[in-house]
């Protein structure tokens, strides 16, 4: 059984886009150009602008919201010294754009106020995924099991065959191959597969259900090198060769099924928002506008349909 913490929300496409965007704009406007510091504490002045303190507790505050790659980014180009450098210019065009009564800009209050909304709708869809997604062992197999291809192909398996007419030439040329002989040279003289022949009767083996499941099984199970008994197609007799597969065959299948189980997790995550959304929607009332526009547009297929 795997389940999917909070931590691993995955959120509904209505709210997911500009999280981060949305943040910083909150943090920069709301924060910032109405004069509200998010340090309440008193503590010894850094710096002044114009006037202006910037505290310690500002500093540090601001100091450890930086992400991870940002923080580095400054260590590069001269620490904590750079990062109030910057806390100033910052401090400077703040005071110019009040000046200039930026900050009383009806389009910037209402822009703030669409901010303050969607980070409230963040919030929201967090809470109504809250609860953890479970899967068994036998949905998750399901599901590895109806992507098998993408399984199949992190084996990068090779192959060769040569297809003769009957089981006796095919038979024969299994002898001389195990005396020696070479089978891609075999194959270009021999074989009647066209498609094949030219290369040796090489080829890769990334789709199932294409070849005979005999030959798909052997190709599977074998080494590199393996050389197959004849198996009889519609197409004829084949010797099968494995030529090669990934060395770090196990690696890359288990990258693939974590790949899998995320996308899965996903899905999952999602429809449990939208059950929620569903839930909500159908409590709600709603009345479309008689005579709108988008009733008669083709988005959202609204057009024809009956209360």
């Amino acid at each position: 059984m795997y389940v999917l913490s909070r931590d691993e929300t995955v959120f509904h496409p209505v709210w997911r886009g500009g999280i981060l965007l949305t943040c910083g704009l909150l943090i920069l406007f709301l924060a910032t150009i109405s004069g509200c510091s998010e340090p309440s504490e008193e503590s010894r002045i850094v710096a002044t602008v114009n006037g202006k303190p910037i505290s310690q507790s500002e500093f540090d505050y601001r100091w450890s919201e930086l992400s991870d790659a940002a923080r580095a980014r400054y260590d590069r180009q001269g620490g904590k010294k750079k990062f109030l450098d910057d806390l100033i210019s910052r401090e400077v065009l703040l005071q110019e754009a009040r000046r200039q009564g930026l900050d009383q800009s009806l389009a910037l209050r209402e822009r703030m106020e669409r901010v303050k909304e969607q980070l409230i709708l963040d919030e929201l869809m967090k809470d109504a995924a809250s609860q953890p997604v479970h899967i068994s062992d036998a949905e998750l197999e399901a599901y590895y099991q109806s992507h098998d291809d993408m399984l199949l192909t992190a084996r990068q398996i090779r192959g060769a065959q040569i297809v003769m007419a009957n089981i006796f030439q095919a038979k024969d040329l299994k002898h001389q191959i195990g005396q020696g002989w070479n089978f891609s040279k075999l194959a270009q003289r021999y074989s009647l597969d066209e498609k094949t022949k030219a290369d040796g009767g090489e080829f890769n083996f990334t789709r199932k259900g294409v070849l005979d499941p005999a030959i798909e099984q052997f190709l599977l199970t074998q080494k590199p090198g393996a050389v197959s008994d004849p198996v009889e197609t519609t197409a004829g007799f084949h010797l099968i060769k494995v030529i090669s597969r990934d060395p770090d065959e196990a690696k890359h299948i288990e990258a693939v099924r974590q790949q899998l189980k995320r996308e899965l997790y996903a899905e999952k995550r999602r429809k449990q928002v939208e059950e929620v959304l569903a839930k909500l929607r159908s409590s709600a009332t709603i009345r479309m506008a008689a005579g709108s526009e988008l009733l008669t547009q083709d988005v959202g297929s609204l057009a024809g349909r009956t209360p």
